[in-house]
């Protein structure tokens, strides 16, 4: 009976050894060892990807098709939650999260919260200078969309790629903009970057920063008179309630920069790493089609919601703006700005 009875205390006690041997814990997060964001148990790669609109943004649109091939290109092993709608903060603070590494991946506006680590970005900010989105594609596909995916880098954000948000417009809901002198003395939301205060000081109107999830509610309470944005976010963010004019001038183009923390990239393996790389790339060029295309149907939908839709002279505000390069060539290199002039 003794026998028994020792017997049955060392297989206690080998389990128990065994147990502790295993950290008594499972899925990483809880005291396993693997990479941040890989499942010990399953082997799983789980991201977080975090974006500021709702389902039918343009980020939105990208996040999904990202989701829906790297899932299929690695059977599984990669899984993607979206966080859309400003879930995880503001564009800010989803950078800031994926620099940190607190959120994995992110798209956000190139042109908006990422000039503060990387100033050179503000060149997609200067206004009229791509001809048009085949020029724009091939700065951002090339060399020059290379050299600044590197300090982008250099900060701890890893670039994908850059999909498309478009041609941005002014809208207002005081007075259609046909001229420069139309917009002066009116308050227009801008992104907090000096590019865009010296752009609308140009037109002789107030800029006026404020954080794109809270926009909707300043237009509505007239904090400010307007805004500016792509046709596709002024319809999926419905400023058409609360704006009245629009006027399409495509005074810049603006991408949306595609990121993923770079500690966390590089802590995957290289099958991994390729299939997200791939399927970045591949979202990309879908979601750029796809808003290019709904571009006609987005402006028909907004004249149907009744706002007025304005061609103006765009010539006018050229000329109003020719000097905004010069006032930032200490973030945004003239040399820069002739190189994406030059790009054919």
């Amino acid at each position: 009976m003794k026998r028994q009875v020792v017997l049955i205390a060392v297989g206690l006690l080998i389990a128990a050894v065994a147990l502790a041997g295993c950290g008594g814990q499972g899925p990483t997060g809880q005291g396993g060892n693997a990479p941040a964001g890989q499942g010990q148990a399953t082997g799983s790669v789980v991201i977080k990807y975090a974006v500021v609109g709702p389902d039918e943004h343009p980020y939105t649109i990208m996040a999904t098709k990202f989701k829906e091939l790297v899932e299929a290109k690695t059977n599984g092993q990669v899984q993607v939650t979206i966080f859309p709608n400003a879930q995880l903060g503001s564009e800010r603070e989803m950078a800031e999260g994926v620099r940190m590494g607190t959120i994995q991946m992110t798209t956000v506006t190139t042109d908006g919260t990422l000039p503060a680590w990387v100033p050179e970005l503000q060149i997609f900010s200067l206004p009229y200078l791509f001809r048009d989105r085949d020029h724009a594609y091939k700065v951002m596909d090339g060399d020059i969309g290379k050299e600044l995916g590197d300090k982008l880098l250099a900060q701890g954000l890893r670039s994908l790629g850059f999909c498309e948000l478009g041609w941005r417009h002014f809208t207002n809901n005081v007075r259609p903009i046909l001229k420069p002198e139309d917009a002066q003395g009116l308050k227009i939301r801008v992104q907090e970057a000096k590019v865009w205060f010296g752009l609308v000081k140009a037109l002789g109107a107030t800029p006026t920063p404020i954080p794109f999830g809270e926009l909707y509610t300043a237009l509505q309470q007239r904090t400010v008179d307007g805004e500016e944005n792509p046709v596709a976010t002024i319809r999926s963010m419905k400023f058409y309630e609360v704006q009245k004019y629009l006027t399409l001038d495509g005074h810049t183009y603006s991408p949306g920069s595609v990121l993923i923390n770079s500690k966390f990239y590089d802590g995957l393996s290289p099958d991994i790493q390729k299939a997200i790389q791939d399927s970045a790339t591949e979202a990309i060029l879908y979601q750029r089609q796809v808003i290019a295309q709904k571009e006609t149907e987005d402006l028909q939908f907004l004249k149907d919601k009744g706002m007025e839709v304005a061609e103006p002279d765009r010539n006018a505000f050229v000329e109003v703006t020719k000097n905004v390069p010069e006032e930032v060539a200490d973030m945004v290199p003239l040399e820069l700005v002739d190189r994406v002039r030059n790009t054919k």
